[in-house]
């Protein structure tokens, strides 16, 4: 052979290639494939490309073993396996270029880098139609090197993914005449005698057998003389030791690395239609729930929503970084280093960009009934506590339909905060308790959006979203949207969990009264709600807000919040002085909570 192969290693990476073999043709036509070859080709996906790589791939595929032929006529010199060195780079077969380092397996000549080790080939020496001369490699990789040197070039060939799960050694042995066979028959020539350099590593696995194990493990009683029939036919050459058989996995047989390996061998042979089908004991049932308390509040949340009218959407968890800044987007440690797309280069903070992305598109189809809603993670940070699970929505009006009877409106405020309050109750938030503040994030309209807290968790935002933020996204309607954290609303102690509370309807009739108290503008109806609520808890049923008045009738930096208050006897009609009483205590409490008067 006019070239020769070489390889430079020292002692700790010399395992990195262990053999190459290789050969010499010349005189070779490289044209089209015979059609048997292409037709074979085609049925498992690939394309035919020309004699010479058609055969490479082929036994690729047919034998587990990947070749590669380099264009004798453009490399110079002899062939090298050694590692790369630092900046070293290499033009591949993929038409990109690689920049290598000294980790990485390289096969070179005197010009430089022409292939990467069991991954690729360099386009520099690659074959064409006019390809006359060709050298042939045949090597053994180390699966670990080859696994690594492809995740870092990102790179996935047919040759890597052969490597790293380990090819038989004897391979390249048998290899070389198998592809010279294959070569002379489709494209003539002539070659040369075997270049070698290396030897395959010694490794006579030996894997112990104990006859019993094939019942152990797998219910079945299979004679020893069948156990050894089966493994002699099966190429593991197999020793009676008497309770055990000493066996030695063929060379091809990678994946066999224990007994339990070898006793699944025998029962795929015997036939696992023979192992008996036996129920589990009781006691070893799975006794818990496979449902979680998140699981079912996301189901319970959904539920809800669907009832609601929204329609459920499954969006990426990636957006654009342009859109994801408008939602706060502030992790540095959430830009995606290889994105499948330019527009999916970060994790999403909010679920909201997602959703309005969606209805930008049902706006441009003509749609203007949108009410979008979805379930899933969202990312603060690149740390475990950085990804919660949110139930978010939008909605752009409600009853947009024509008709007669329904007046169609814009969905406000008020709308996103029943949606909020329905997923908080199906999700067994403690609603009553609930703080309402109003200092929801940037992207919400200020002073039309709210913040449901329960002391300083945060469980839930709504309100109107920012006309800013809608505009930068081109979306021509006004939206409004809610989010609610599924994972901050408190899990119930187990005795409440227990069993629902009894349903005690009361038999007697419930009273009615209103209320207007005149309060200071800066007090929010909520502490009044809650005065009256707690002025006397058993009789007290419901508390609700029918009005609110600022203007000359209550003074500057005043306002009137009208109330209305149902008391809910349990054991005996309500007399004239008991609601008199219980109306004293509301009027006491609101005035101590939040210094409110009775309205004249």
């Amino acid at each position: 052979s006019p070239i020769k192969w070489k390889r430079n290693f020292t002692n700790e990476t010399e395992d990195a290639c262990p053999l190459v073999v290789g050969r010499y043709f010349r005189n070779l036509n490289n044209g089209s494939s015979p059609s048997w070859l292409k037709e074979r080709l085609r049925a498992i996906g690939l394309r035919p490309i020309s004699a010479l790589v058609d055969i490479t791939n082929y036994i690729t595929f047919d034998q587990a073993r990947p070749l590669h032929v380099f264009d004798a006529k453009l490399l110079s010199g002899n062939l090298t396996m050694r590692l790369a060195r630092p900046g070293e780079k290499v033009a591949a077969l993929d038409g990109e270029e690689y920049l290598l380092d000294q980790t990485m397996t390289v096969i070179a000549d005197d010009n430089g880098v022409q292939a990467i080790g069991g991954i690729m080939g360099g386009s520099a020496s690659g074959v064409s139609e006019k390809t006359t001369d060709v050298f042939l490699e045949v090597a053994l990789f180390d699966e670990v090197r080859t696994a690594t040197t492809g995740r870092k070039l990102g790179i996935m060939s047919d040759a890597r993914y052969r490597f790293e799960r380990g090819v038989d050694p004897q391979s390249a042995d048998w290899g070389v005449h198998v592809a010279t066979e294959m070569i002379h028959t489709i494209c003539g020539g002539e070659n040369s005698l075997i270049s070698t350099a290396g030897e395959i590593p010694a490794s006579k696995r030996i894997v112990n057998l104990r006859k019993k194990r094939i019942w152990d493990l797998g219910g079945v009683k299979v004679p020893p003389k069948k156990q050894f029939k089966i493994l002699t036919d099966l190429g593991f050459d197999p020793v009676d030791e008497g309770e055990s058989l000493r066996t030695t996995p063929p060379p091809w047989r990678q994946d066999i690395d224990g007994e339990a390996d070898i006793v699944e061998e025998v029962l795929r042979i015997h036939g696992y239609e023979k192992i008996p089908v036996v129920p589990l004991r009781r006691e070893q049932t799975v006794a818990s729930s496979a449902w979680s308390v998140l699981k079912r509040r996301e189901l319970a949340a959904r539920r809800i929503l669907a009832a609601r009218g929204m329609t459920e959407a499954v969006t990426f968890s990636f957006m654009k970084r342009e859109t994801a800044d408008l939602f706060g987007f502030s992790a540095a440690g959430l830009v995606i280093d290889n994105p499948i797309s330019a527009d999916l280069d970060v994790m999403r903070p909010s679920i909201f960009p997602n959703l309005l992305d969606a209805a930008c598109r049902n706006e441009d189809r003509g749609n203007t009934d949108i009410a979008l809603f979805e379930l899933g993670p969202e990312y603060a940070s690149d740390d475990v506590e950085g990804q919660t699970v949110v139930a978010a929505g939008v909605r752009s009006s409600i009853n947009s339909s024509r008709h007669w009877s329904i007046k169609p409106r814009g969905a406000d405020a008020w709308d996103a905060k029943a949606d909020t309050i329905s997923v908080l109750e199906a999700a067994g938030a403690p609603v009553d308790k609930l703080q309402l503040t109003t200092d929801a994030p940037s992207w919400f309209h200020p002073g039309r959006s709210g913040v449901f807290r329960l002391g300083s968790a945060v469980l839930a935002t709504f309100g109107d979203l920012h006309p800013a933020v809608l505009g930068a996204m081109d979306l021509q309607n006004s939206y409004v949207g809610f989010s609610v954290n599924i994972e901050h609303v408190p899990v119930p102690k187990k005795k409440r969990a227990a069993a629902r509370p009894l349903l005690n309807l009361s038999p007697f009739q419930a009273v009615h009264r209103d209320f207007a108290f005149v309060v200071d503008e800066e007090v929010n109806a909520e502490d009044v709600v809650r005065a009256a609520r707690a002025a006397d808890k058993k009789l007290v049923g419901a508390v609700t807000v029918f009005d609110v008045y600022e203007g000359d009738r209550v003074g500057d930096g005043k306002k009137s919040i009208a109330i209305s208050v149902v008391l809910q006897p349990v054991e005996a009609t309500l007399t004239d002085q008991q609601i008199s009483m219980v109306s004293e205590k509301i009027t006491g409490g609101v005035n101590k909570r939040t210094g409110g008067t009775l309205r004249d």
